[in-house]
């Protein structure tokens, strides 16, 4: 199994797209990139702790590669927007890639940089790319949200 943590913007949609991959073993919603241990979603939400909405997963390299993860990542949201995705505004909502070794990073630059240069988007590419810092796994309640939520009953997945 291996790892890879995104940042997305929401972390409830982003989680439940990459549920649905086969070959991504686990999700959880938390936490990352921030100076508070053991943050709450209010403290985060408040966008003082410097941590981003992240989704952290395991999966089966054999099944599924973090080339495809990465389009996937790169595919449910808008890596233009700086600080934001849709209504959803504050540091917490940033586009970022955490990576867990020096092939994740490797990997993720060169498909932010094939992005970039594919001319598909109108403007640069904003996605932060960083070493994995402390996952904080986010209450329970937000853990496989539209899954628990009225919300998936009327389309939204």
């Amino acid at each position: 199994m291996a790892t890879a943590t995104f940042a997305a913007g929401c972390f409830w949609g982003v989680e439940a797209a990459f549920r649905k991959i086969k070959g991504v073993r686990e999700t959880a919603v938390g936490y990352a990139g921030g100076t508070l241990d053991d943050p709450t979603y209010e403290a985060v939400c408040m966008g003082t702790t410097g941590h981003a909405e992240v989704v952290h997963l395991e999966f089966d390299p054999k099944v599924v590669s973090y080339e495809q993860l990465l389009e996937l990542f790169f595919e449910v949201h808008d890596p233009t927007q700086l600080n934001r995705q849709g209504p959803d505004i504050g540091t917490q909502y940033r586009s970022a890639i955490y990576f867990h070794d020096a092939d994740q990073e490797t990997e993720a630059r060169e498909a932010k940089a094939r992005l970039q240069a594919s001319g598909e988007l109108p403007e640069p590419v904003v996605t932060e790319i960083g070493a994995a810092s402390e996952f904080w796994r986010a209450e329970d309640y937000h853990q496989r949200y539209f899954e628990k939520s009225p919300l998936r009953r009327m389309g939204w997945s």
